[in-house]
C-alpha cells in the first residue's frame, strides 16, 4: 500500500510539473503572439509613406458653397503639415478666414493597420465637435473618405464624403460633399493646396 501511495504521489508530482511546463509554454507562446500582433499593428508601413505628399507648408485657396446652386465663397489661408508620433500621423495646422472671421483648425490623417483603412480627425474654432473620417486609397493618386458631421439645426449627424487628389508633389486638393436640404449630396467645399516655395 505504501508503495502504491508513493508511486501515486510521484506520478502526481511529475504530472503537475509537466502540466506546469505546458501551461508556462502556452503562456509564453500567447505573450509572443500578442507582442508580434502589437508590433505589426503599431509599425508604420507603405500606407503611411503614401501620406508623405501631404507634408510641407502650403498656400491654400478655399471655395465654399452654402447651398446647391449658390455661388461659392472664396477665402485663402495657409497649412503647415508635419509628421508626428514617429511618422504615424500627419498633423495639419490650418490658419485662414471664413465668412470674414478668423478660422483655424487642426487635423490628423493616418492609416489604421488593424482596420486596414485611412483615418482622420478634424477640429476647428467654429465647432465643438470632432469630425472623424475613414476611407481608402482610390484609383491613381486619390483617397476617398466617408464621415459625418452634426447638423446644428437638427442635432443629428449628416453624411459627408471627401476626396483627396494628389496632382503632383506640389499640389493636392480636398473636395467635400454634404447633404443638402433635400437630402441629396452636393459639393460644399473645395480646398486647393499649393506648396510654398
Amino acid at each position: 500500500m505504501r508503495k502504491i501511495l508513493t508511486l501515486g504521489c510521484a506520478f502526481a508530482l511529475c504530472a503537475s510539473a509537466l502540466f506546469a511546463d505546458d501551461t508556462k509554454k502556452a503562456a509564453d507562446d500567447m505573450q509572443k503572439a500578442q507582442m508580434e500582433a502589437w508590433m505589426k499593428a503599431s509599425t508604420p508601413g507603405d500606407a503611411h509613406k503614401k501620406l508623405d505628399h501631404m507634408v510641407g507648408t502650403w498656400d491654400v485657396t478655399v471655395k465654399s458653397w452654402m447651398a446647391p446652386g449658390a455661388p461659392p465663397m472664396e477665402s485663402t489661408g495657409t497649412a503647415e503639415n508635419t509628421w508626428v508620433l514617429g511618422k504615424r500621423w500627419v498633423q495639419e495646422s490650418f490658419h485662414g478666414s471664413f465668412m470674414g472671421m478668423p478660422f483655424e483648425g487642426i487635423g490628423y490623417t493616418g492609416y489604421d493597420n488593424v482596420k486596414q483603412q485611412y483615418v482622420g480627425t478634424w477640429m476647428d474654432n467654429m465647432s465643438t465637435a470632432v469630425m472623424m473620417s475613414s476611407g481608402k486609397s482610390g484609383s491613381g493618386n486619390t483617397y476617398e473618405f466617408t464621415s459625418s458631421m452634426d447638423d446644428p439645426m437638427t442635432g443629428k449627424p449628416s453624411p459627408v464624403n471627401e476626396k483627396v487628389t494628389f496632382t503632383d508633389a506640389d499640389h493636392h486638393s480636398l473636395e467635400m460633399w454634404g447633404a443638402g436640404p433635400d437630402g441629396k449630396m452636393f459639393k460644399m467645399m473645395e480646398i486647393a493646396y499649393s506648396r510654398k516655395k
